[in-house]
């Protein structure tokens, strides 16, 4: 739900936009308007959390497949009705910015009222799906898009350094509604699926704010790199990505496959983090810690759904 959503490689590189990039279809630009990018990513760690608490209360996959399409459609709107809210909140500084300047709030090709009507129908129904699993998840869900759209969107984002760190909040909720849907009791698991998803954000997303710091100045986005340069922030992001090298032992219900993977994974990243104090091109670290947090992310997910498919089929 948070902006903090797992970019592409791609979005480290200008924009370069092109006369065919500029023609888009009514469908194309709802696609924008809610951040598909966002959403597609944020179901990842939502259908984790669904497979692993199916996984660890022995519940089968295919008798509970009303509750992992409420939890996977209820998780889908209130993200795209929280992005369409941050589009419509943004548009007088989407201008300001390569990567979000043509977004069909700034073109105009959306009106703004339009979009807040639209945000709020789809957060209305998010909640209504969730609900439909139990009050748990609705609960949880309302409370990422309040932290998103209210504490990130409205008061943070432009106000203080800290945005970032708000806005993994709710970018560490999906895992945590996952789980809800299938469990509402929640455990060590899910709240560690949290934790992995909360510290990973800020040295993800500081990475491309290092890249693109003259975009944030300009839009007047209060992003680490802008406020406290760039010393600051790779010491930040060592920080937060050595904080997650203890997560692994509190979930060793996984098993030593995944403990030792995760581990690996995490001291490889603060590995290449210290290294970075070595380097003289700052931006070329910071471009090799956003694609090792790509990997970082894409690996650790899917090995937690593999590893418990494993022991079912065995």
């Amino acid at each position: 739900m948070s902006d903090s959503r797992v970019l592409t490689e791609a979005d480290m590189k200008p924009n370069t936009i092109s006369i065919s990039d500029n023609e888009t279809t009514p469908w194309k630009d709802f696609l924008a308007l809610i951040k598909i990018g966002i959403v597609n990513s944020n179901l990842i760690t939502t259908f984790t959390g669904i497979w692993l608490a199916l996984h660890f209360t022995g519940m089968p996959f295919l008798t509970n497949l009303d509750k992992v399409f409420f939890a996977l459609a209820g998780s889908a709107l209130i993200m795209a009705g929280s992005c369409s809210f941050n589009n419509y909140y943004d548009r007088d500084i989407d201008h300001l910015m390569e990567r979000t300047k043509n977004r069909p709030t700034v073109t105009g090709k959306a009106s703004a009222s339009k979009v807040l009507i639209l945000s709020f129908i789809l957060i209305g129904l998010g909640i209504f799906m969730l609900a439909m699993t139990n009050m748990t998840t609705a609960i949880l869900g309302g409370i990422g898009v309040f932290t998103y759209v209210v504490l990130y969107t409205m008061i943070t984002k432009r106000r203080f350094v800290s945005n970032t760190i708000v806005g993994s909040i709710s970018g560490a909720m999906p895992p945590l509604i996952g789980w809800a849907a299938v469990d509402p009791g929640l455990g060590i698991i899910p709240w560690m699926l949290f934790l992995i998803m909360f510290l990973w954000q800020p040295p993800h997303f500081y990475a491309l704010a290092m890249k693109r710091v003259e975009e944030y100045r300009a839009a007047g986005v209060p992003m680490l790199p802008v406020v406290k340069g760039f010393k600051a922030t790779k010491r930040s992001m060592v920080l937060w990505v050595a904080w997650l090298i203890p997560v692994p032992f509190f979930m060793t219900a996984l098993g030593t496959t995944y403990v030792v993977l995760a581990t690996i994974l995490s001291v490889g990243w603060f590995a290449l983090g210290i290294y970075g104090y070595k380097m003289k091109d700052d931006l070329k670290w910071a471009k090799l810690m956003f694609v090792y947090s790509l990997n970082y992310m894409t690996i650790l997910f899917v090995a937690m759904v593999i590893l418990t498919l494993i022991k079912v089929v065995n």
